[in-house]
């Protein structure tokens, strides 16, 4: 199996990079939609609070990897990307059950990525400045930075979102052709 897993902050982009892949045939699996989902279980309404203390509750309760070991059993196609790791404890995890994969690192300045989080309106996004930088600091605390520093490769998206998509396919394709001549 071929394992691409993204890394990046809220609002750099990872959402973008989920339609390339679907777009050249990669299966994907976000892990904020396991998050959202376990929100949903449990009755709370989709925001940035409820979201973001499920996903920390259950670090607290089960360990950093958690979110990663509730993946696995979902990653059931050859080749696929998943979306939205946010600890080294993740890829960790990742790397234990499939070996070789690919972390894919997503950088956007926090100026872009405000701008984008306040322009696309997703539930979870919060409602301002402080909110933003909010979540920011606890994804951090989770260890996002860790994650970044295992990166293989980085996508840098401070252009036009066609700049971006042309990146991003040049990219999964050097990734996907590397991994057929090895």
């Amino acid at each position: 199996m071929k394992l691409i897993v993204t890394v990046g902050m809220p609002g750099s982009g990872k959402d973008e990079l989920v339609e390339v892949a679907r777009g050249i045939g990669l299966a994907t699996l976000k892990m904020g939609d396991l998050v959202r989902d376990e929100t949903r279980r449990r009755g709370l309404p989709l925001n940035n609070a409820n979201v973001g203390r499920i996903a920390s509750e259950e670090r607290d309760k089960h360990g950093a990897g958690v979110w990663a070991q509730r993946a696995v059993p979902k990653l059931t196609e050859t080749k696929m990307l998943v979306d939205g790791c946010r600890s080294d404890s993740e890829v960790t995890v990742f790397r234990h059950h499939f070996g070789d994969l690919f972390v894919l690192g997503i950088y956007s300045s926090p100026e872009k990525r405000y701008d984008r989080m306040m322009h696309r309106s997703r539930g979870d996004d919060g409602a301002g400045l402080q909110e933003f930088f909010d979540r920011d600091r606890r994804e951090l605390k989770w260890g996002i930075g860790n994650a970044f520093a295992l990166a293989d490769g980085m996508l840098v998206n401070e252009g036009n979102l066609d700049e971006f998509r042309r990146s991003a396919r040049d990219m999964l394709t050097a990734i996907l052709k590397r991994e057929s001549d090895d």
